[in-house]
């Protein structure tokens, strides 16, 4: 008797494009930095002409401005510069969780509602409406990113511009985040995003001495 040949499993479709989501803001001479930093500009430096066959741009920008990546050599000076830092981490599955009207910091109760199963990176929306301020916005409590990283998480993302509160010296999610090897993204845009789960593309630029970078974050849905 012959067997029956098995049927090859369904493959996706190719002609159907995953939804995307760009949670990175705009950068502009609008965007915000931190009070003293050097804040974005740009002026021509060749222009269209008769005699020049292109526009190119000189621009001064801060590698913390907008959504960006902290590198280790970030807050400990030895540390990786961000173009030494593995890619892995900034790939993949992630989760939107929101925090909303959490106020000043997101406490272990604000994400406890999603923590099943967590993949590897967590996205915390906080905001309604993400803003770069320094003059107010929302962090993460120390227990919150404890809570996390014992999940074991390798990067987490907030859509403010800091995980630690603006006045704070010390830095302590900043110096857990040394501690336990995990990646950071700040200033990201969340605003349009339901919570639930995403795979997530943030890739860096390769500055080999830079304490951050500039990314160009998207969420893309899953298969």
């Amino acid at each position: 008797m012959t067997k029956p040949v098995p049927r090859p499993a369904a493959l996706p479709n190719p002609s159907r494009r995953l939804k995307i989501w760009d949670i990175s803001p705009a950068v502009d001479e609008n965007s915000q930095v931190f009070p003293g930093d050097t804040a974005y500009s740009q002026q021509l430096h060749f222009s269209l002409s008769p005699d020049c066959p292109v526009n190119v741009s000189r621009s001064t920008l801060l590698p913390h401005t907008g959504a960006h990546a902290d590198a280790p050599l970030h807050y400990a000076s030895g540390q990786a510069a961000i173009g030494d830092v593995d890619l892995q981490a900034y790939l993949g599955p992630c989760r939107v969780i929101h925090c909303l009207d959490c106020g000043p910091l997101v406490q272990p109760a604000h994400i406890a509602h999603a923590l099943h199963r967590l993949p590897a990176c967590v996205l915390l929306r906080t905001a309604r409406h993400a803003s770069q301020s320094w003059v107010s916005f929302s962090a993460i409590a120390l227990d919150a990113l404890t809570l996390l990283a014992s999940k074991n998480i390798v990067l987490v993302g907030i859509d403010t511009p800091s995980v630690d509160p603006a006045p704070s010296q010390h830095r302590p999610c900043h110096r857990l985040l040394l501690q336990r090897g995990l990646r950071v993204l700040e200033n990201l845009v969340l605003d349009d995003e339901p919570e639930g789960d995403y795979e997530l593309i943030a890739l860096l630029l390769k500055l080999r001495r830079a304490d951050a970078s500039p990314v160009r974050a998207i969420l893309r849905e899953l298969p």
